[in-house]
């Protein structure tokens, strides 16, 4: 069984997320999680700095991606380019569904994994108003936008969680569309 490399880091992720539904957060080791994987503590650590980051993989990978749509849309308003970069994106998610569902009502249901989720979601914001600065947005508006966008975006991920019958496109441009409506702009 491999021990490092993509499918150890798959593997680790997997046997967290089973080990904190069956046991709970608080109960559960970073040794136990490498057990379950099949690798030693050290192989753990070696990918992930704390048994709560191994439920964020992947934060680096979407950030970067939007960032690399918002700087490359076509868009000119700075919500409706964080839209197309948020659709854009959706893939990430998508093809994480399985793994991401029970996940998310994980970090619902624990304190310490919802308080990791707001530093993370701040971190995303950041980066999403620095996006936007590159591409000329004024930084108070930027700021504001980046943290509505990812507000609605969130808003939207657990919609398509709620209800896989429509794919998370369609959420998307639904939660963007009900934000718009809130403020009278069709």
């Amino acid at each position: 069984m491999p021990r490092s490399g993509a499918e150890a880091r798959r593997r680790l992720q997997q046997a967290a997320l089973d080990l904190y539904r069956e046991r709970g957060f608080d109960q559960t080791t970073a040794a136990d999680i490498a057990a379950r994987a099949g690798v030693n503590e050290r192989t753990f650590f070696r990918h992930f700095p704390d048994k709560r980051e191994v439920l964020f993989d992947g934060e680096d990978e979407l950030r970067a991606a939007l960032a690399q749509h918002v700087a490359a849309s076509g868009e000119r308003f700075p919500y409706d380019i964080l839209l197309d970069a948020f659709r854009k994106s959706a893939r990430i998610l998508e093809d994480n569904r399985p793994y991401a569902e029970p996940r998310l009502a994980l970090i619902a249901a624990t304190p310490a994994l919802r308080e990791r989720d707001l530093a993370k979601a701040a971190a995303m914001a950041d980066a999403l108003a620095e996006a936007l600065r590159l591409r000329g947005v004024p930084a108070q508006l930027a700021a504001l936008a980046a943290q509505t966008g990812w507000a609605t975006f969130h808003h939207a991920a657990q919609r398509w969680i709620d209800d896989p019958a429509q794919g998370l496109d369609a959420h998307l441009v639904q939660a963007f569309d009900d934000v718009r409506s809130l403020s009278g702009r069709p």
